[in-house]
């Protein structure tokens, strides 16, 4: 089934972190097992009928739309490099409808909200690494997993901004505002000396022994900080890129300029961002209009 062959494709070619090759990995692994189960062993006998039966085993497993949606694009994804390599002469998972996701609210904290985060980190040498990371999330809206990536030099201080290199994806320049700039710069020079201890590494943010970030040791400061705020709702980091995206939105931010900022590939990714300013313009009106 060239499963190994398309994995090594994805890592080599395509630049995907091992995170997300090893959920293509799982997802493959999984069809694998349901395509054998029918008897099938190889890449050039599974037609569409296979998949439609697959997506109806999922429904039946009471799969949410959104774990379904996930596997139908890791398949399609693996028959295109299939048909690319001329194993198979059409892509079975072409018509395949993807279930409709249920729209849900889109989490993110108020401008006022996000001052009180950003105001409580201390003057100590944490508190100036951990303002840096929660300034720079902020002003930027950039991923969890491009964050704790960024190297000293994908900052540049005296322009003032980011040069985000996601896996997979074109590299992007994201600026920086004043507070961002002041916080990274007085982490870089007051306090990431004495957090590197002996490491000789180039990796910006590093915890306190003095190597990368982990996903989990981001969520738990991002928590930390929330709490200590006083906000009720569970903060994740994704919410800070919510955050970023709506109050982008709010200012006159138009969509373009977001998708690029954000790195969606698709602008789809990035109008459901516009949800937000239309609930705010309904409420608007239905509090002001005397026949709302």
């Amino acid at each position: 089934m060239y499963i190994n062959e398309y994995l090594a494709h994805l890592k080599k070619e395509k630049k995907m972190t091992e995170n997300t090759i090893e959920a293509y990995k799982r997802d493959m692994l999984h069809f694998v097992q349901f395509i054998n189960s029918r008897g099938i062993d190889s890449v050039k006998d599974i037609g569409n009928a296979e998949i439609v039966g697959y997506v109806i085993e999922l429904k039946n497993k009471n799969r949410s739309a959104s774990t379904i949606n996930r596997k139908l694009a890791s398949l399609r994804s693996y028959f295109r490099y299939n048909l690319s390599k001329g194993r198979i002469s059409t892509n079975p998972t072409e018509g395949i409808k993807t279930p409709k996701m249920q729209k849900k609210d889109i989490v993110y904290l108020t401008i006022e909200e996000m001052d009180n985060v950003l105001a409580i980190p201390d003057d100590t040498v944490k508190g100036k690494r951990d303002k840096a990371i929660l300034e720079l999330m902020y002003a930027t809206g950039i991923r969890v997993s491009e964050l704790i990536e960024i190297k000293v030099q994908d900052i540049n201080l005296r322009i003032g901004f980011l040069s985000c290199y996601a896996p997979g994806s074109k590299p992007r320049i994201i600026p920086l505002g004043r507070p961002a700039r002041a916080a990274i710069e007085e982490y870089i020079y007051d306090a990431r000396p004495e957090i590197k201890k002996n490491n000789d590494t180039e990796i910006l943010f590093l915890n306190y022994k003095g190597d990368k970030f982990t996903r989990q040791g981001l969520w738990k400061l991002i928590k930390q900080y929330a709490k200590l705020a006083g906000i009720e709702t569970e903060i994740t980091p994704q919410i800070f890129r919510n955050s970023f995206a709506v109050h982008m939105i709010q200012n006159g931010a138009d969509l373009k300029s977001l998708q690029e900022l954000l790195g969606h590939e698709d602008i789809a990714a990035t109008q459901i961002y516009l949800s937000v300013t239309k609930n705010k313009i309904k409420e608007v009106y239905d509090n002001a209009h005397p026949r709302a």
